[in-house]
């Protein structure tokens, strides 16, 4: 097993999350999980969009991609598609991956790449000073939205279950072994797997603290049946307790780079057929 700190990047980094923010047990989370699978830095990347969980590649010594807001996903695909030996990760907010990134939420669970997507969820945009983002709770006041928060929040464990996703998970960022391992599962997993990580805002968001994630979780029994999907959409809706662990889990669907590439090769080894390429040209001359 790796040493942990073999992914550290040097102290003299200087962090941008606050004080008892949700985003550091997450890091450390992904950090041991990586760790503890042996998988060395230089063949992890990490993609990510804009905000402050979407910062936690920086925090990590792997390769990484930071894109634009809302596009996690679409390089962590190309990625896995050019070099499916490498363990690709998106990892960013509830307000990148759900709100700015959800017609890419979409269609990623529709393919079924072989990448995890973490998504840190807060309930709230931190970065841009407390707005409400798609997660956030009917009622939440904010100072944007004052008089409070009007409508549903997205439910992505609903939705990831309704197109098909063949991982489904939900963790708390209070919890660090327990989650470890769940994201330890969602790595080994082949295709597309989430794990939706339930952490607090300790300077925006004052409703959903600590103590209330903890008064409002609990964890599926051990006997739960992990593949069956009516049971896995019930907890999915249900609100008023929210549900931790595998959600739901299914094996042998074909993941999108098997089905998009040619051969064993990796994308980035296969040399184009020049030949064919000029007969292609010439024909529309």
């Amino acid at each position: 097993m790796l040493d942990k700190k073999i992914y550290d990047m040097p102290k003299s980094t200087d962090l941008a999350w606050c004080p008892g923010c949700g985003n550091f047990p997450i890091l450390n989370i992904v950090k041991v999980a990586l760790a503890e699978l042996d998988i060395p830095p230089q063949n992890v990347v990490i993609c990510s969009g804009i905000g402050q969980a979407a910062k936690a590649p920086h925090y990590l010594r792997v390769n990484y991609f930071n894109g634009l807001h809302g596009r996690a996903l679409p390089p962590a695909i190309a990625i896995k598609v050019a070099n499916p030996r490498l363990t690709v990760i998106a990892e960013s907010g509830d307000g990148d991956t759900y709100g700015e990134g959800g017609n890419h939420f979409l269609h990623t669970i529709r393919r079924n790449p072989d990448i995890v997507n973490i998504v840190h969820n807060n309930m709230i945009y931190g970065l841009t000073k407390g707005q409400a983002s798609p997660t956030s709770e009917k009622g939440l006041k904010n100072p944007i939205q004052t008089e409070g928060v009007i409508v549903e929040p997205f439910n992505p464990l609903a939705v990831a279950l309704a197109l098909g996703a063949t991982f489904v998970a939900r963790v708390f960022s209070g919890d660090v072994t327990q989650a470890k391992e769940i994201v330890k599962a969602a790595i080994r997993h082949k295709g597309y797997a989430l794990v939706d990580i339930l952490q607090p805002c300790v300077v925006f968001n004052k409703q959903n603290t600590y103590q209330w994630f903890k008064e409002k979780t609990y964890y599926v029994d051990e006997n739960y049946d992990q593949t069956d999907k009516s049971q896995a959409l019930d907890i999915a809706f249900d609100l008023e307790r929210l549900a931790l662990g595998i959600i739901y889990q299914s094996e042998g669907r074909p993941t999108y780079e098997t089905l998009t590439r040619a051969g064993d090769a990796p994308l980035y080894k296969m040399k184009p057929d020049r030949k064919a390429l000029q007969n292609l040209i010439e024909k529309y001359k």
